[in-house]
This record gives C-alpha cells, sequence and structure tokens, in this order.
C-alpha cells in the first residue's frame, strides 16, 4: 500500500517546510517537493499541518482503582487518543505488592492484545522490589522492551515505595539503561493531613486539593532527585503540577543533573476554582496531583518553553461522575483520583501554547511527541517525519475551530474536563504505520490495529 501526503506545511521538532511525502507499508520512503510516483492513495493537505503522531507518554487504561476500575479500555482509550493525534500510548502495567513483575506484565498484554487502535509500550509500576524481583527488572530492560519503570511516593499500603526501594530500583536502572519515573509527593504526610481533615468533618471535594499542598509535592520531587544522584541514575518526573516542584527541578537542571519531568494540559489550563463548583461537581477534577492556583501555569509554560519540562502527557484515567466519582460523595479521599484527557492533548496545547505566543510550532511537536520518543526508546521510530521511520502522521487543521464537550469525544467516560472550550486547531487525518485510521475525523480503522512496542534503552535528550 503506498499513500501520498501532498501540498502540506511538514513540522518536526527541527523542521519547517512545504513539501509531500510517500509512505510505502508501515514507512516513510520519500520526503520530496512536487511528488509525482503512483500511489494507493492521496492525501490533499494544502492549508494543513503535517506532523509526527503524538505521543502520549502517561495513560492508565483498564486501570483498577479505589474499588473500581479506569472506564476507558484499551479499545475505548486507544480510539480516543487516535481522534486527537495521537499514534502512541505509554501505559503503565502495575504489579501488586508481592507478585512476579513477569506475572504483571502478562496480564497488561492480556488487557491490550488485539483491542488498540493505536501502537502501544508499557512502563512498568514497581511496588516490591526484592532481590527475587530484581532479575526478572532486569529481564524486562534486556527482552521485553520495557525501559522504565515508576515508583511511587504517594498512597501508603497500596503503591507506595519507600526510599530504600526507590534507591535500589534507580541503581538498578541506571545501570542497565532504564529510567526511573518517579509519582513525586509525600504520601505519607498528606495521608496525616488527610486524616484530620476528616476528623473535622470536611468531607467535600475541594479538600482533595487543599490536604494535598504543594510542599508535599516539591518535597516528594527533591527527594526522587537527592536519590537519583546517590544511585548515578536519571529520573523522570511525571505529571509535575506547580511552580514549588518545578523549582527542584530547575535547581538539578542547572547543576547539570539529568533529571527530566512532564506537565499535563491539566495543570496547564484548569485551576483549583474548578473544585468551587456547586455540589459534588468538584468531584470530577479530583486528580493527583490536583489543580493548583492558576499562577502557577504561567511558570509550566516557562518551565515548558526553556526545557526545564521537556514532555506534555495526560495521565489519561477517565471515573464517570455518576458511577464512579460518585464513591465518594461523602469522604472526597474515597473519590477515585482521575480525570480524562487523551484525546484532547494536542487541541489544547496548539491553541493554547501555539496560538497564543508561548511556544513555538517546533516546540509544540517537540513537547507533544519528539521529546517523549527520545526519553522512552522510540527515536527515530517515532516523534518525527523522516526516511525510514514508522508513518505515524497527523494531518492536523491549524484554523478549524470546534467546542470540546463530553457530547462528541469519543473517550469512554460521561463528562469532559473541558467541556465548553472552544478551541483552534484540529486532527483531520491519521496514519498508524501508515495505516489510515482516522479520515477526515471519521474512525476507518479497527480494534487490533496498534502493535506493542519494544522499546530500546533510554537515549536521554
Amino acid at each position: 500500500m503506498k499513500t501520498l501526503i501532498k501540498n502540506g506545511r511538514v513540522v518536526t521538532a527541527q523542521d519547517d517546510y512545504f513539501g509531500d511525502i510517500l509512505v510505502e507499508g508501515q514507512f516513510i520512503t520519500l520526503i520530496g517537493k512536487s511528488l509525482t510516483v503512483a500511489a494507493d492513495k492521496v492525501i490533499d493537505a494544502k492549508d494543513k499541518l503535517v506532523i509526527p503522531g503524538g505521543i502520549d507518554a502517561h495513560t492508565h487504561m483498564d486501570m483498577p482503582f479505589g474499588g473500581t476500575t479506569a472506564a476507558d479500555d484499551f479499545r475505548t482509550g486507544t480510539l480516543a487518543a487516535a481522534h486527537g493525534g495521537t499514534t502512541t500510548i505509554i501505559d503503565f502495567a502495575i504489579q501488586a505488592k508481592g507478585q512476579s513483575i513477569l506475572e504483571a506484565l502478562e496480564i497488561w498484554h492480556k488487557k491490550a492484545a488485539d483491542k488498540t487502535a493505536i501502537d502501544y509500550g508499557f512502563h512498568m509500576i514497581v511496588t516490591d522490589l526484592t532481590d527475587k524481583h530484581i532479575p526478572e527488572m532486569k529481564a524486562l530492560i534486556a527482552h521485553e522492551g520495557i525501559t522504565s519503570f515508576k515508583l511511587f511516593m504517594a498512597y501508603p499500603g497500596v503503591l507506595l515505595a519507600d526510599d530504600a526501594t526507590i534507591f535500589r530500583a534507580m541503581s538498578l536502572a541506571g545501570d542497565h539503561g532504564g529510567l526511573i519515573c518517579m509519582h513525586a509527593e509525600n504520601g505519607v504526610v498528606i495521608n496525616e493531613i488527610v486524616s484530620r481533615a476528616l476528623a473535622q468533618g470536611k468531607t467535600a471535594p475541594k479538600y482533595h486539593a487543599l490536604t494535598r499542598p504543594t510542599a508535599a509535592e516539591a518535597e516528594g520531587v527533591n527527594r526522587s532527585i537527592a536519590l537519583a544522584e546517590m544511585a548515578g541514575s536519571p529520573v523522570y518526573i511525571v505529571h509535575l503540577s506547580c511552580f514549588d516542584a518545578l523549582k527542584k527541578v530547575q535547581e538539578a537542571r542547572d547543576l547539570g543533573l539529568p533529571v527530566f519531568a512532564e506537565t499535563c494540559p491539566q495543570y496547564l489550563f484548569l485551576d483549583d476554582t474548578y473544585y468551587e463548583q456547586e455540589g459534588f461537581e468538584g468531584a470530577k477534577y479530583v486528580m493527583t496531583p490536583p489543580l493548583r492556583e492558576a499562577w502557577n501555569q504561567d511558570k509550566l509554560w516557562t518551565g515548558l518553553r526553556m526545557n526545564d519540562l521537556q514532555v506534555i502527557s495526560t495521565d489519561h484515567c477517565p471515573f464517570c461522575f455518576k458511577e464512579q466519582k460518585a464513591l465518594g460523595l461523602n469522604d472526597f479521599s474515597k473519590i477515585p483520583n482521575g480525570g480524562p484527557g487523551v484525546e484532547n492533548r494536542l487541541s489544547l496545547v496548539y491553541n493554547g501554547g501555539v496560538l497564543t505566543g508561548k511556544i513555538s510550532l517546533n516546540r509544540f511537536v517537540e513537547l507533544t511527541s519528539t521529546s517523549a520518543a527520545k526519553i522512552f526508546g522510540l527515536f527515530p521510530r517515532k516523534g518525527t517525519i523522516a526516511v525510514g521511520s514508522d508513518a505515524g502522521i497527523v494531518i492536523f487543521d491549524p484554523g478549524k475551530k470546534f467546542t470540546i464537550s463530553a457530547g462528541s469525544h469519543h473517550m469512554n467516560v460521561d463528562y469532559n474536563c473541558y467541556e465548553g472550550m472552544v478551541v483552534t486547531g484540529a486532527t483531520e487525518t491519521v496514519l498508524c504505520r501508515g495505516k489510515v485510521v482516522i479520515d477526515n475525523g471519521l474512525y476507518v480503522g479497527k480494534p487490533g490495529d496498534g502493535q506493542f512496542l519494544k522499546r530500546s534503552t533510554v537515549c536521554l535528550p
């Protein structure tokens, strides 16, 4: 199958030019001007951007949490991602306490098999790293194509790993070309603050934010960096939400330490006033870390522009408002943590970043695709438009306006965090490894189009 994309403005993290792209099978085979080669399908990209498929390096499909399971599985979640211009996700497989890491991986392979609309990889969440688990972690890096591991400083008794476990994991990863991703919050202290709030009868959703102060996140980030420095390994901070935490990353990077971090659209476009809505509406925005005061947003944009933050991911982990968030109706600590977002990332960042002049068009591509590909061992197979790279390509209409709404989105959840927001910039057509899966906004693929990606050891930018 040959597909010819003509007349588009091709934008990568480094390039910006007008040209044509020939795709043969799964790969890009020719780039030039006014190509006249025969093709089975011709896509006219005049007045459109032609960009690398988005990479969302932080999703939670089919994830059990708080007595329920995320509303999107690998079928619905990747379908929604495709509609939004994402052609690769890196999801999190979870090792339960005491469980074999290889056994946990197999469970997640079964969750995803033959369901995905786009390509996918896995990080492994490690909750237990005894001597018997260390060979398994090494095997994941060497043989299974899973080279990144997430550890938690939050959720005591469920996901939290003590400092010794974190240090052990970082040491192993540093020695073998892996990368530790840290959920950096002081969860032990947060639990104490939560207990005090509940004892005082403070049960409304807004107390989720008020019991998770920015200082708790900053302390976790600082400790993560210190442990990584002692272990001689890089570290990647997930879903960084506030300036207090960002300062710790900036200080470390100024010293030349291999510290990397992501933020998410919710921390760039939403703020803590959303918790003040009437009734239980604020539960829609219960996620961890919580939404912060609005002034943090400018600081995060500066971090993105200056490369102290390298990636924008979503932390997509949706729970339906009426059926699942309601589990915490009388106790904010029982509201499942997480929100939807995998479908809206590219449009939000283009509208709120590029069109406002906060970031350049090249930086937009870098933050939503290229940096994640480099950090997580997928570049140059993914994250760029170049001869020999996978044909993960998005035709993006930079002038199309639409209103974000749960009534029209494809995520399997009954609300949207950005409900009613009018944005300019929309995904039109999506190729995943050369196959058109979204054609002029319509899904034309099938479950199983995506494939599991074995990733290489990290090659940090």
